[in-house]
């Protein structure tokens, strides 16, 4: 890797990162993209993604990843395998620090996601994809006539729950208090959709299942009594939040309360020039892949414009 200041270094590697690796590449900035501890994001631990377009058959999401990464590549993408631990955005140009170098580079789009909120259960990640997800919209067709369960009190575990009746024959919503933390529209839609039975004051304590099998129910447990029992379900929903990936830009960039980096109205401008930020690091209400993409599209057309100016 040249030791030269580069124009474009792209942190993270899902599909808003490799959608900005491919578009910067194909405008001859030959970007660099960084992968994180995770490569590829949260469809590395996805199964069948069949919402993505041009894939009328599905595809795997590790297959989608490999794909993106390759054709990134095709068009001179450079992929650093390592993770930032500082970035400098105090002068221009920024520096990056990774485990062993500091890289320099003219403009930083940052695409590093965000991580969904599980219990931390034995078997949470052997079932991940298997039955457990932590998107409905993704994977709540694949339980068509099936009993899912949705843990989870907020607005969102609300959502998810509603959504998931158009498929599922019965969704019970667990939650671990005996009152629903959304805001009282979504907690009556709840309460008063035929579909749905709320379990209150239970937390979900196990997964039952493998791999080769798929999830086949969970183990609930009476917060107030300690009592446990099994409950049969083909699919659980976790639903009790996101956590943006962005504790490197604490103090640096500006963010919202729950830790999103704030992006400039219709726009993947950060509030540092030449900083841009796109997919889920900055998007708390989609969360998608495909919206993903669409942002880092934004941010690769974005940071051409930039450099361009930069030169003059």
């Amino acid at each position: 890797m040249s030791s030269d200041v580069r124009n474009i270094i792209i942190l993270g590697s899902g599909p808003a990162g490799l959608t900005a690796a491919l578009y910067t590449a194909r405008a001859n900035l030959s970007p660099l993209v960084a992968k994180g501890p995770q490569p590829g994001g949260q469809l590395m631990i996805t199964t069948d993604v069949e919402n993505y377009p041009g894939f009328s058959g599905g595809i795997l999401g590790p297959d989608l990843m490999k794909e993106m990464q390759a054709q990134a590549e095709r068009f001179g993408t450079e992929v650093l395998t390592g993770l930032a631990t500082s970035v400098d955005l105090s002068t221009r140009p920024f520096k990056i620090s990774f485990d062993d170098k500091v890289v320099k580079t003219n403009s930083l789009i940052i695409s590093t996601g965000a991580t969904a909120r599980t219990l931390g259960l034995e078997k949470d990640k052997e079932l991940m994809g298997f039955g457990l997800s932590t998107c409905a919209t993704c994977d709540g067709a694949f339980f068509q006539d099936e009993e899912i369960v949705v843990i989870g009190g907020g607005d969102s575990a609300c959502e998810e729950a509603v959504h998931l009746t158009k498929f599922g024959k019965k969704v019970t919503l667990v939650h671990r208090r005996d009152e629903l933390r959304a805001s009282k529209i979504m907690a009556d839609r709840v309460k008063n959709h035929p579909k749905i039975e709320i379990l209150w004051n239970k937390n979900l304590v196990d997964l039952l299942g493998d791999k080769k099998s798929g999830l086949t129910g969970g183990v609930l447990e009476d917060s107030k009594t300690g009592e446990r029992e099994e409950i049969s379900c083909a699919a659980v929903f976790y639903a009790i939040g996101h956590t943006p990936n962005t504790k490197l830009f604490e103090g640096l960039l500006d963010m919202d309360d729950d830790g999103y980096l704030i992006t400039q109205p219709d726009s993947t401008k950060t509030n540092i020039e030449g900083v841009f930020a796109c997919g889920d690091v900055q998007d708390h209400v989609f969360r998608q892949a495909i919206t993903a993409a669409g942002t880092g599209c934004m941010a690769a057309l974005e940071t051409e414009r930039f450099l361009a100016e930069f030169e003059e």
